[in-house]
């Protein structure tokens, strides 16, 4: 009979990510059935309630939970053993051929390293306090934080434009600094484009499309979902562009955006007229191209041929009449949204990316756990006809999510659609990702659009 025990700990922080590595290192000690350390959040409260943990009353947001269910009592000392050694195993840094105490502050950081770029990584109320720490320095910043509020990214991105700074972000995943990756960004070579996204997972659907293509990549800024809202206004958008502009490697730049507010980008597509490097745009709405078609203007642009995009595997006919999208990416799901609105079709989207979703817990991308319960609830749902998802790979993904997907979708009722965001050298193995989700089932795409066009014909033929 197992046993759980659950301890609430106070004054301790670690980060959503470090915390899904300490829970999966506690689940390896013998005589662990299963271990959950995370912020008490209330998402994260959720979850383990469902799990079947009791937790203590007085559990906030900045209590750390150690829930953990053990075959046997004799197990405990060896569980709480391995949590403080994976925790301090986070904290540690080396220096050269030392260790450290950590620095306290961004500013004191940066006194190692000055100008350095700068990637906050804490919880959203507190984000805006580091970052502003960093420019304060001279330094640019990348905000992978979310839930920031809006008038504080106004307020760091009109500091910024006033010393030439650029704030990446907030909700900053991915990034290309000199040939460098940062967050979740694809292995891209270097290539004759620059790129401006607000937008994580659309920048990396346009640097797997064009690699795919043989075209590479020099620059990638992201600059947050909200930069070309009405709030922001495009302050950090006009920042890269003008760094892009002044870099003589970039022979066109590509400006992504999810739906973007219309007078910011009535002000946008006039400032990049004034620029001497040309600009494409890949700004989703409707009645706008969607990424793929963005990336084909891009290729003929630079005067390169548009390839064929991949599909892998086969599906059957639909019989329930439902669109069920479940992504990891929010633009994926923005793209697939505008389509599956203009085609009049039924359909059930959801980003588990979402702020509501990933407060006090690793992103979807690096912890599949809710997408894949809402799947097996959304395959089991009659009125289901298609499962339309997205598999992105690259740095600081999952390091084998179709290991977790493929058994998932084997064998079920609806047909699944999967379209794969990611590059031949991205570390989780493009071919092996696609192999093991076709081998169960799913018909797999590299191109977004193409996989939803896919999706709704299908549901075209249900009677």
């Amino acid at each position: 009979m197992t046993t759980d025990h659950v301890e609430v700990r106070s004054g301790v922080y670690a980060d959503s990510v470090t915390l899904l590595q300490v829970s999966r290192q506690v689940q390896q000690v013998p005589g662990v059935a299963t271990a959950q350390v995370a912020m008490a959040t209330p998402l994260n409260v959720e979850v383990l309630e469902r799990m079947g943990f009791a937790l203590p009353a007085e559990a906030t947001v900045n209590h750390l939970v150690v829930a953990v269910r053990l075959e046997d009592d004799a197990s405990l000392e060896g569980a709480r053993a391995e949590v403080e050694r994976a925790l301090a195993d986070g904290r540690r840094q080396v220096r050269g051929d030392h260790e450290e105490a950590p620095p306290r502050t961004t500013s004191a950081a940066l006194r190692h390293d000055p100008g350095a770029l700068v990637l906050v990584s804490v919880p959203g109320p507190s984000a805006a306090v580091e970052a502003m720490d960093a420019l304060e320095s001279g330094s640019d910043v990348m905000v992978f934080s979310d839930n920031v509020p809006v008038e504080q990214e106004v307020a760091l991105k009109q500091y910024a434009a006033s010393r030439d700074l650029l704030v990446m972000g907030p909700d900053c995943g991915t990034a290309v600094v000199e040939g460098l990756g940062l967050g979740f960004a694809n292995v891209v070579a270097p290539g004759p484009v620059g790129i401006v996204a607000a937008s994580g997972t659309g920048c990396q659907q346009v640097l797997a499309l064009l690699d795919h293509a043989g075209v590479g990549v020099g620059t990638a800024y992201g600059v947050g979902g909200r930069d070309l809202s009405a709030d922001v206004g495009g302050l950090a958008t006009r920042t890269a562009l003008a760094r892009l502009d002044a870099d003589p490697s970039v022979e066109v730049a590509l400006l992504i955006s999810k739906p973007p507010a219309d007078d910011v980008a009535r002000d946008l597509t006039a400032y990049t007229e004034s620029l001497g490097t040309p600009v494409r745009l890949a700004l989703l709405g409707a009645g706008r191209p969607d990424l793929t078609a963005a990336t084909e203007d891009l290729l003929h642009a630079l005067g390169r041929d548009v390839p064929a995009w991949p599909v892998r595997g086969e599906t059957r006919a639909a019989t329930g009449h439902v669109l069920q999208g479940l992504f990891v990416g929010g633009t994926m799901k923005q793209e697939a949204e505008l389509l599956v609105a203009a085609a009049g079709v039924e359909g059930r989207l959801v980003d588990f990316g979402d702020d509501e979703y990933t407060t006090g817990r690793a992103h979807p991308m690096i912890d599949p756990g809710l997408r894949l319960e809402r799947l097996a609830e959304v395959v089991a749902d009659e009125a289901t006809g298609v499962v339309l998802m997205d598999v992105v790979l690259g740095h600081g993904a999952e390091e084998d999510p179709a290991a977790s997907l493929a058994p998932a979708i084997r064998d079920v009722r609806p047909p699944v659609i999967v379209t794969v965001v990611g590059t031949a050298h991205d570390p989780q193995g493009l071919e092996r990702q696609v192999d093991a989700l076709a081998a169960a089932g799913a018909e797999v795409h590299l191109s977004n659009a193409m996989a939803t066009r896919r999706a709704l014909e299908i549901l075209g033929g249900v009677r």
